[in-house]
This record gives C-alpha cells, structure tokens and sequence, in this order.
C-alpha cells in the first residue's frame, strides 16, 4: 500500500514538473512575441531565427556596418512601382560588383584569347546560375533579418562554424589577392612602369580605408560612388568594344549556341575556370548582409514578399549590366588576339615600341596574356589610349571590388566570430588578415608574371564554394526559419541539382590544377587535404539533405542542434506540443 502511495506521489511530482516546463516555454514564447527586437535584429513570427541575449548589458546599441536604413515608400498602391524599386536598388549593385573584379576581367580577357567567342554560353549561363543563387542570398537576409553568416554562427556547432569561417576567410583572401594586385597594375601600366607593384598595393590598402567611410556620409551616397565605379568599367571597356569591333553574328552564335567546335583540353579548362571567377563563395555572404540596409517590416508578409520581389528585379538588371561589360572583354580580345601567336605580337608592337623586354618570348606559341600583357598588347593594336582606358577599367575594377570584399570580411567575422568592435578595429583586422599575404606577393613577384598566382587563387575560391552553396540552400529550405518563404519542391530540386553541378565542375578545376603539379611529394599533400575536405563537405551536405526533406538520414541532426548551449532554433518553441 505504501509502495502505491509512493508511486502516486511520483507522478503527481512529474506532472507538476511538466506543468512548470510548459509555463516555462510558454512565457519564452511570450517574451520572444512580445519584443520585436533584440540586440540590433528583429524576431517575429517570420523570422523563427532569434539572436543571442549578451550575458553584458550593452550601453548603446551595437551598429553594424549600414548605420542608416533605407526608407521604402509606402504610398504606393500598383503592384510594380519604380519609386519602390529605386529605394531597393543598390545591394544588388555592390554584390554585381564582385562578377567584375579583376579576376573576372583576366578570365574573360583569356576565355576570348583561347576560344574567341565559343565559351560566352558559359558565361551566360555562369551569371544566370548565380543569379539564382543571390536571390536565395538575398531572400534568407529579407525574411530572418540576419545574414548567412550570422545563421551558421546559430544553427552550426563550434567546430564546424570555425571550420566554416577558415575556409569563407580563405575565398575572401584569395579574391581579394586578385583585386589588389589588379589595382596595382593598372597603376603600374598608367605611370609607365614608375609606379611598382607593391607600391600600387600600399596606395590600394591606403585609398580603400578612406572609401569605406564613405557610408558616414550616407549609405546612398556610398551606393552612388559604387555605381560611379560600374559607370566607369562599362564606359571604359565599352570603349575598347567600339574600337576592336568584334564580329557581331560570331558573337551571337557563341552566347546562345552551346557548343564548342574544335575545342580540346585548354577550352575546357578555360570554361571551368569562367564558372569559378563568377560564382563567389563570399558573395553569397555579402548579399544576404547588404539587403538589411532597407526599412523592412518584417512582421509584415506582404513587405516581405514585395521586398524579395525588388530585390530579385534589381539583382536581375546588375547582373544583366555585369554581363554586358564581361562580354564586352570577351569580344576585344576574341577578336584582337584568338589565334595569334608571340611572334605575331612581338612584331606588331615593335612597330610601336610600346612592348616591354622579354615580355613574350619569340616563338610561334599561342598567344598567353593576362590583365598587364593584355593592356599593353591592346596599346600595341589599337594605340595608346587603348591602353590607357584600359588601365582606367582595371582600376574601377578592382577599386569597387576591394571595398566589397572587405565589407564581405566584416559581415563574416563578425556574424561566425559574433565580434563586438569598434568599427575602425574590425576594417583593420579584415584588411590585415587580406593585405598581408597580397603585399608578400607583390614584393617577391615580378608585374611581368602573374598567371601562374591567378590560376592558383581560382583554385583556392573554387574549393571554398561548397562552404557558400550548401549552406545557403540548407538555411532557406528549412520551415524553421525561412516559415512561408521556405524553398518549394522545385527549388528544391534545381538548387541540389545546380550547386552539384557547380561543386562538381570546380573540383575538376582542382584536379586538373593539381595533377599538372608533377610532384609526387604535393600529390601526398593533396590526398590528405581532399580526405579531410570532402569529410567536411559531407558533413555539411548531409545537414542539406535532412533540411531538404530526405527524413531517412535524420538520425541525429535535429538532436546534435538541440543539444547546442545556445537554442536558436524556436520551432518546437513556436509549436504547442500535447
């Protein structure tokens, strides 16, 4: 008889526990519905992603990089407005901004060199891909109210949210490699050689940190200055357009028939190459931050779903506009220099005298040209101002794009690093951490050879795009925090399908990359790194496929990320369980 009244005292117990446990979650709740917003980021019913609560009581609110946002009219009735999307353009702009930093530039300048116009259907669909992609970007910032970075800071565990950030760090290093050195030579060819090339880096790194304050000013008028650099790109090389004067039906049939006749090993390398410069690991990042400078009510559907609306239109059109100024560099040097060989070049501008010593060796070899040979080539053909404007595109180039990648920089060290500096500290760690590795290139490198570093800073983004790709189709797939504007079936499918394809052609960039090495010693090196790489891949792509609705590899997920210190996950919070 005791033995019973024991056990029903127990149960009683329990179920008071119970009781107290659902009271507990159920003012969580409250208190999560009743503040619409927490340490600088809003929560609603929405947005089931929450920030942290600091465990240190803040003085003043932290700001982050857009101090100002953006006011979206809303008096207007008609369902497309250009007022509204004129208040929406702008990200969509800088994010563009990174399809035509220098990188780019000497891929397309050497897609055109090596196959005249047969790869722009690979360039067409390279940007229509990454279109694609920029809007799920810009949809995750629209609706959590949070970019990627700071969602894998909640929703990753501690090592694999540091594991992510070494290898985004390593993309934004290596693009931004590209970009300075790019900035460097097209001062070296503007001075005529006086200026060097780790002076043209020292001047870059000076001249970016007095732009990127620019947005004191006014986040518009920082927008302005960007779109004044793009002006200037497409202006400039739309010069050199006019003047090569490509041939237009040759260049018609290259964007929109997908072959490639007499193409071998060195197209199809070419064209792998093109998918890897314009798809950017850290350009996901970047998007999905720079949405967050506009006025959005997020507790508001309908301001929601018309803000991912803009946001695509104008993405749309900066990218339309970057493909334009990229096929504008295709066609000059598909038309200037397919087919010809040193010889031919060293002839031509000896007529001149604008080549350089030793610049190409003399032999019938195909043409090799990167961003300095190209523009001194250019001069030799189409004379001086050629060269020049040239110079001046380059600059715009890789000027707007440095800016980019380090705002890129800040958005992810302080979303994975949850950092609170002061904002002078967090653009001197950025561009440090980048600058350096840059600045030892410049001084131990000679301007007059390059290609080779290029070729290896294409194979280190190409590497790093899984850690942009499948996290941002994980986070925008799950009911959880993405709720109405989660990715349908379709999208679903299509954006698997399209990042596999990605992954799978960059890696054979690698391959190919690696296997021409001829070193038995980097192959060991290489194996062991692509052991450890591809465990982390798959470890990412398996959190993927259980968001992606493939419940049979659920076997630990859902657990691992409930066991986490910090539960930023609401949705058992936001769901009434019996």
């Amino acid at each position: 008889m005791k033995a019973e009244q024991d056990e029903d005292l127990l149960e009683a117990d329990c179920g008071s526990c119970r009781q107290l446990e659902m009271k507990e979650g159920n003012n969580e709740r409250s208190k999560l519905k009743d503040s619409p917003q927490e340490n600088g980021a809003e929560t609603n019913q929405y947005s089931s992603v929450s920030p942290p609560s600091s465990p240190v009581a803040q003085d003043e609110p932290f700001s982050t990089y857009f101090e100002d946002k953006v006011a979206i009219p809303d008096n207007v009735s008609q369902m497309f407005s250009f007022r509204k999307l004129w208040a929406f353009t702008g990200p969509g702009f800088l994010m563009s901004i990174a399809y035509l930093d220098p990188g780019n530039i000497e891929s397309d300048l050497q897609s055109g060199a090596k196959a005249g116009y047969k790869l722009l259907w690979i360039l067409l669909g390279a940007t229509i891909i990454g279109l694609l992609l920029q809007r799920l970007a810009a949809r995750l910032g629209v609706v959590t109210g949070m970019h990627l970075a700071e969602v894998c800071n909640r929703q990753y565990s501690t090592v694999p949210r540091v594991m992510l950030w070494v290898m985004v760090e390593l993309a934004i290093i290596g693009s931004d490699m590209q970009e300075v050195i790019g900035c460097a030579i097209a001062l070296n060819l503007l001075s005529v050689g006086r200026i060097p090339l780790w002076a043209g880096v020292l001047i870059t790194i000076t001249d970016t940190f007095v732009f990127l304050f620019l947005d004191k000013y006014g986040l518009r008028k920082l927008e302005a200055f960007f779109g004044f650099l793009i002006t200037v790109m497409a202006l400039s090389f739309g010069y050199e357009y006019v003047v090569a004067a490509p041939d237009q039906t040759e260049l018609l049939k290259g964007m929109f028939i997908p072959y490639c006749a007499g193409c071998g090993s060195v197209q199809l390398e070419q064209a792998v190459g093109i998918v890897g410069a314009v798809i950017m690991p850290h350009n996901i990042y970047l998007h999905s931050a720079l949405v967050k400078s506009r006025d959005i009510d997020r507790k508001n559907k309908n301001e929601v779903k018309e803000a991912n609306k803009y946001y695509f239109i104008e993405a749309t059109v900066a990218l339309f506009i970057s493909f334009l100024i990229n096929v504008f560099v295709v066609a000059v040097f598909a038309e200037a220099f397919y087919g010809k060989t040193n010889n031919d070049m060293n002839q031509k501008c000896n007529e001149t005298g604008l080549l350089p010593k030793d610049l190409f060796p003399r032999n019938n070899e195909t043409l090799q040209v990167d961003i300095y040979k190209g523009g001194i080539v250019l001069g030799c053909i189409f004379g001086p101002a050629a060269l020049y404007i040239w110079a001046i595109g380059i600059l715009a180039a890789g000027q707007s794009s440095t800016m980019t990648g380090t705002y890129s920089g800040q958005f992810v060290m302080e979303g994975f690093l949850n950092l609170r500096w002061s904002r002078f500290a967090r653009v001197l760690l950025t561009r440090s951490i980048a600058i350096t590795p840059t600045l030892l290139v410049a001084i131990f490198q000679d301007v007059k050879h390059l290609t080779g570093m290029n070729d290896f800073l294409n194979v280190l983004q190409s590497m790093q795009l899984p850690f942009a790709l499948i996290p941002i189709l994980t986070f925008t797939s799950m009911k959880s925090i993405m709720n109405d504007f989660a990715n349908g079936m379709v999208w679903k499918i299509s954006g698997g399908v399209v990042i596999l394809v990605v992954c799978a052609i960059n890696m054979y960039f690698v391959v190919v990359y690696v296997t021409a090495l001829h070193s038995v010693l980097l192959y060991v090196l290489a194996a062991l790194l692509s052991l450890a790489y591809l465990c982390f891949v798959g470890y990412l792509a398996w959190h993927c496929l259980v968001a992606l609705g493939v419940s049979c590899l659920d076997f630990g997920s859902r657990m691992q990320l409930s066991r986490h210190t910090d539960i930023y996950l609401l949705t058992d919070m936001d769901t009434d369980t019996g």
